[in-house]
Order: C-alpha cells, then sequence, then structure tokens
C-alpha cells in the first residue's frame, strides 16, 4: 500500500497567519494528504485553550515547538520572534522532517513542506536540504506580496534604502499603472516601530524574497478578479482564496480567544435583517483610551443597533476597559441595541442576514471574510498592510468608505456616527459588494480559478 503524501505545514506564529494557514492544512486534508501542523508552544497552548477546533479526528497532527522567547516576554514585539526562530524552531523542523517515518510514525515520512512567507527563509533551506518539495503560503493581499518581491525595484527607484528598507523620497508609490497607490511607510519593515533591528529585519525580508524563488509553489489567499494588476504583475503567484478562515464543520479553529458563539448568534438571531453594525478590530489593534470612548459614544450617536469585539487586551498599556459614563446601561443594558463579546466566531457573524455592514482594522482575513459575505465596510486601518486593504475596499472595489482621523488624529464620534447612516444608505455600495461576492463565490468553486489553482498545487506536492 502507498503511502499518502505528508505535508509538514508551518505558520507563522500570529491568529491572521495561524487561521489561513490551518485552512490550507484541511484543504490538502481533504484531498488525502496526511498533514502535520508546527505551532510555537505559546501559540498552541492559545489555541487548545480557547477550545478552537484541534480536535478533527486525527487529520491534522498537532505539533508545538520552543520559539526561544521565556514566559511573559513580549510576544507582539515582531521583530525580535522573528529573528529568534531560525535559531530555535529550525532545528526541531529538520528534526521532525528527518526522523519522520521512523517506526512507524504518524503519518509517515514528510513528503513536502508548506510554509508562511513570512515564516522566512531557513525553512524553505531545510526543504531544499532534505530534498523534499515546498510551497510557500501568502496569508495577505497579493499587491502587498508584491511589494515584497519588488524590493529590488524599490530600490533602484530610490523609494527605499537598501540596507534597512526605510522610505526615501516621494511618499506614495505604484508598482504598475493599474494598482493602487501605496506609502513606503506602510511597508512591512516600516511599520515594526522604533527598533534598532529594523535592518537585520529587512534584509531577513529580503532572504526570503531569495528563497521563495526556488520553492515549487507560492499561493496566495485571494482570488483573480479581486487583484488582476497584481497577479498579472508577479503570473507565478497563484490565487487561491478567498480561504474559508477560521471555521470547518460549523466550528471556530485556529482562534486564540474563546468565542462567544451561543451569546453573539443568538443575539443576532433576535436582530431584523441588515440592521447591525458588526465591529471587530482582529486580534492586534490596540485604542488609546480616548479612541477607545470616540468609538463607544460614534455607536451610541449612530442610533443602529450594533455586536461589539472588545478583547480583553484592546487597550494600550493594559487599561481596564473603561466605557464612557451610563454608555452600558443606557445602550447595552436590557433592550439596549448594543451586544459586546470578548471574541466572535467571525464566519458566522458575517454570513448573518442581520449585518448590515463591518467595521473593521482592514486585515485581510477579515476584509476576504467581509468580501465573501457581500458585507460592506467601514475601513479603519491600524497597521502595515492594513491601510492597502483600506485602499482596495474604498478606492478600488468601492465596497466601503473610510474612517478618516480630524487633525489630532481622532476619528471622531460625529464622523463615525456620519459614516455609518452614509454607508447604510448606499444602495450602489450594495450592489457592488453583492458583485465582488459573487467573484469570490465562483473562484471557488469547482472549475472555478481558485479551485482549480489548489488543485494544481495540491497535485504538484504529490510528486516526489
Amino acid at each position: 500500500m502507498v503511502s499518502p503524501p505528508h505535508a509538514l505545514v508551518i505558520p507563522y506564529p500570529a491568529q491572521g497567519h495561524v487561521i489561513p494557514l490551518l485552512e490550507v492544512a484541511h484543504a490538502l486534508a481533504d484531498r488525502g494528504f496526511a498533514v502535520t501542523f508546527v505551532n510555537t508552544e505559546f501559540i498552541h497552548a492559545r489555541v487548545v485553550a480557547s477550545g478552537a477546533g484541534l480536535e478533527d479526528g486525527g487529520r491534522v497532527r498537532f505539533v508545538a515547538v520552543p520559539d526561544g522567547m521565556p514566559p511573559g516576554d513580549d510576544r507582539a514585539d515582531l521583530v525580535k520572534l522573528t529573528i529568534l526562530m531560525e535559531d530555535h524552531i529550525a532545528p526541531r523542523v529538520e528534526e521532525l522532517v528527518l526522523a519522520s517515518g521512523e517506526g512507524g510514525g504518524a503519518g509517515g515520512k514528510i513528503t513536502c513542506m508548506v510554509v508562511d512567507y513570512n515564516v522566512g527563509a531557513w525553512a524553505l533551506d531545510i526543504a531544499r536540504r532534505t530534498g523534499i518539495r515546498s510551497a510557500a503560503v501568502w496569508p495577505a493581499s497579493a499587491a502587498v506580496l508584491s511589494t515584497l518581491l519588488s524590493y529590488d525595484k524599490l530600490i533602484d527607484d530610490n523609494i527605499i534604502d537598501a540596507e534597512d528598507g526605510s522610505a526615501l523620497g516621494e511618499e506614495t508609490f505604484q508598482l504598475s499603472l493599474d494598482m493602487p497607490p501605496m506609502r513606503s511607510a506602510h511597508l512591512a519593515w516600516n511599520c515594526v516601530g522604533e527598533n534598532d533591528q529594523q535592518a537585520a529585519f529587512f534584509q531577513y525580508i529580503v532572504a526570503g524574497v531569495r528563497a521563495v524563488e526556488h520553492c515549487d509553489f507560492l499561493i496566495c489567499n485571494s482570488f483573480q478578479d479581486a487583484e488582476p494588476a497584481a497577479f498579472s504583475l508577479f503570473p507565478n503567484v497563484l490565487p487561491i482564496g478567498p480561504l474559508l478562515t477560521g471555521e470547518r464543520s460549523g466550528k471556530a479553529v485556529g482562534h486564540f480567544w474563546k468565542p462567544e458563539d451561543e451569546e453573539s448568534m443568538s443575539w443576532l438571531d433576535a436582530q431584523p435583517a441588515r440592521s447591525v453594525v458588526y465591529v471587530a478590530f482582529g486580534s492586534f489593534t490596540m485604542f488609546d483610551r480616548r479612541q477607545f470612548e470616540e468609538l463607544a459614544l460614534g455607536l451610541e450617536l449612530s442610533g443602529l443597533s450594533f455586536l461589539w469585539v472588545v478583547r480583553p487586551d484592546i487597550l494600550q498599556g493594559g487599561a481596564v476597559h473603561d466605557y464612557p459614563e451610563g454608555f452600558l446601561d443606557r445602550v447595552c443594558g436590557s433592550g439596549g441595541r448594543g451586544k459586546l463579546v470578548a471574541w466572535s466566531p467571525q464566519q458566522r457573524v458575517l454570513a448573518h442576514p442581520a449585518v448590515a455592514c463591518f467595521v473593521s482594522h482592514c486585515g485581510w482575513n477579515s476584509t476576504m471574510e467581509g468580501v465573501r459575505n457581500g458585507v460592506p465596510f467601514i475601513a479603519w486601518p491600524y497597521f502595515a498592510d492594513q491601510f492597502v486593504n483600506q485602499v482596495y475596499i474604498s478606492d478600488v472595489w468601492k465596497v466601503g468608505l473610510k474612517a478618516v482621523a480630524d487633525k489630532s488624529g481622532v476619528i471622531t464620534k460625529e464622523h463615525i456616527a456620519a459614516r455609518l447612516e452614509e454607508l447604510m444608505g448606499d444602495a450602489g455600495m450594495r450592489k457592488r459588494v453583492e458583485a465582488l461576492k459573487k467573484a469570490a463565490h465562483e473562484s471557488i468553486q469547482i472549475r472555478g480559478s481558485s479551485y482549480g489553482n489548489f488543485d494544481t498545487f495540491a497535485e504538484g506536492m504529490r510528486k516526489a
């Protein structure tokens, strides 16, 4: 009996990466692969504690490895975490590959490796040294991937510095006339804050670009009709999305917080169709106290019903949530229009007929989830690629409105309420988002472009 192909899948250790990589793992299992999924011990513990769907009948085997950071260290320090991975995770991964199949081990011999692009060159180097096939998964937009693949052009055009990638000269650039304008300050390596390791981080990214040139496949969680210009610029990038991120068989998978399923869904069930504003800012966004209060008061001022996801750690400095005086009693008390939860089953929420619009940080997973469910956006980015995604939402696809800060840098309650009123009354936007939803669904159906690309990728990874 021939053993099935065995894929080792390695996400970058952050929720927005674990969730799409886990869906890729399940999609490979659907096609007959044995799959081993590698999380850091810290991430594995969070996913297990959330009850987020690791019990899958053995389709995917989960392995936890150390990340090199002691307990209590700030794992939001992405530069430090990224640089440590090569020293601490790479040796364990190579051991997994070399020891696989010995003594009839689970899944048999590892035959291929599927890695998050952001994990970097070390994982693809292991695949090359051990003689197995490899693929890199880019879990964000093809436009942002294009900026990484074009780093040498950005250097030649004096847009970024060759040593550390810092912005030079013009603030905005376009990789092609058909692609949205981007700001050099929003490039991934320029969003790590005041960090003396930026040069090392940038060179780590450059090494990753060079390594990806030699892997067998480069796949992306997007779809052809969403970003045709980016896929024309880099035709070797295969769009396989939008992935059904974060949910399998009605159960949330890969989340770091326990979704309040029954509370969210039963509350939505009691609301009229297209009446609820869904507010969620992902796993990294943080607010200062004033902006948090303006958001609360803006939702109240709108007069609309809302479901607001308020993470326990959403305020800067670890401050305790301090809502405006009387807000909870006025809006979220018995019979009130608002519902607050610490986390939600987002895929199910966005698919619910009561949801009318999505106030979002524009993370790519959230963007694709909104698109595939036909929900228009108030686009409120926080970090890095989210600003490019905002441009797609508001200027390219025209399926949402930008949240715009005043001169003091605050998005005011009046602006929030006005934007919601404008969005809710825009029939043309509703028509456009439904058309984009249709294109997204067609891409992932049998004979759709993304479905076919995933089959091409899976068949290629089967080869010895």
